[in-house]
């Protein structure tokens, strides 16, 4: 081999190697940017909830005074977080305030999740935050006072729920589906309630529905479509089943919490409580029921029949909110489809398939789940629920083992 080409191959080796060395150069340094990008993002993020918290932060005495020491008088309800009472600020407007009890589930996650969730939110159908204050042992949030209160309180009083006609009733069922499309689909945040029931639908002095309570709330990234916990967190009759039974949670397991709350819409009563003649027995089961053997007018309040013009629309609703309480995720569908669905009955709906069946003992239907239980173990004190099934159904329960009803 000449002197020459020894050269020429010398020259080409380290060329070679200059031009690797240089692009993993370049490889590096986009990284080591992309990183720095990513880090400045996050205090970004963290300094806009810092200034968000401290733009909302109320002092306690500040609330204390304006709720005359959360007088027994002032007392708006009790959840399972705490208490809620109606306040007056010094400049005459009136404000909830929630004041969250020393031995509840909710702990500084849960509480920094709502304060920070319903800041960042803005729709006519939520509840809008205020404020809250954190001193010592006190946790507290601030609301805007809505004077109907929470939509229990009237639709399953025996003298209020005949104040409500199915006008306003349909008119609530859209506002509640407009704020959870919202939540899913429409803010910047995809967001599951996972506590979405009568109690917390709040209602202003035009009786439009507001959607509170955000406590239990799950932030989702936006390639992200369900999560999975140990901790189970609602209220049981409103909990759809792959929730209840393996702690599987997505945008569908808030479809199935409506789709109980329009049935209860529809009837004027609770779906665990559900007044079938003399007998009590589950809304959901007696529905499907309804459905199948033709006799759905049978299920609606009798304060809302025979008046012209509702029927269709009543049917309607019954129609989908029985599609929302699909055993089958799947089937379940997406709050833009059900709002479709309700400002248009003209379309055709698919057929319902059979809805899961809760039946449970010794369990108050109002008890919150707080303090959870381990999908795996069941190691809480509360009773877990029992699920009647048919022989088609594709879950099914032993000693042994239960079977999933969606890929993990």
């Amino acid at each position: 081999m000449t002197r020459t080409m020894i050269i020429v191959i010398l020259v080409v080796i380290v060329s070679v190697v200059i031009i690797v060395s240089l692009f993993g150069f370049f490889i590096s340094l986009k990284k080591k940017k992309k990183q720095m990008l990513s880090h400045v993002e996050n205090i970004t993020i963290e300094s806009m909830d810092f200034d968000i918290a401290k733009s909302l932060q109320y002092n306690f005495s500040t609330l204390r005074a304006a709720t005359n020491d959360f007088s027994e008088s002032n007392k708006l309800g009790q959840g399972g977080f705490g208490a809620v009472y109606k306040g007056t600020l010094e400049d005459s407007q009136q404000i909830a305030v929630k004041r969250l009890a020393r031995n509840s589930g909710q702990g500084d996650l849960e509480f920094k999740n709502e304060v920070l969730l319903l800041a960042k939110l803005q729709h006519r159908n939520l509840v809008r935050l205020r404020g809250f204050s954190i001193e010592e042992s006190e946790r507290v949030l601030v609301y805007e006072f809505l004077p109907n209160g929470s939509l229990d309180n009237f639709l399953f009083d025996p003298i209020k729920h005949t104040l409500i006609d199915w006008e306003q009733r349909y008119k609530i069922i859209k506002g509640v589906a407009k704020g959870l499309l919202y939540l899913h689909e429409d803010s910047r945040l995809r967001i599951i309630h996972r506590d979405m029931k009568a109690s917390n639908v709040l209602l202003d002095d035009e009786m439009n529905p507001k959607i509170a309570d955000f406590g239990m709330a799950r932030l989702f990234k936006a390639e992200e479509t369900q999560g999975n916990t140990s901790r189970i967190v609602g209220t049981y009759g409103y909990m759809a089943p792959e929730y209840a039974m393996h702690g599987q949670f997505s945008i569908k397991s808030d479809v199935f919490s409506f789709g109980v709350l329009i049935l209860e819409m529809v009837t004027g009563q609770r779906n665990r409580c559900f007044q079938n003649g003399e007998t009590t027995e589950d809304l959901l089961s007696f529905a499907w029921k309804s459905w199948q053997n033709g006799t759905t007018t049978n299920m609606i309040d009798a304060t809302l029949k025979g008046r012209s013009g509702s029927l269709h629309d009543i049917i309607g609703s019954i129609h989908i909110g029985l599609l929302c309480v699909q055993e089958s995720v799947i089937k379940r569908p997406t709050m833009g489809s059900i709002v479709h669905m309700l400002n248009s009955f003209s379309i055709t709906l698919p057929v319902p398939s059979e809805p899961a069946f809760f039946i449970h003992s010794n369990i108050d239907p109002n008890v919150p789940l707080f303090q959870g239980y381990s999908s795996s173990t069941g190691s809480s004190g509360l009773e877990r629920p029992r699920i009647l099934r048919s022989r088609s159904s594709p879950l099914s329960i032993n000693d042994a083992s239960i079977s999933d009803i969606i890929p993990r």
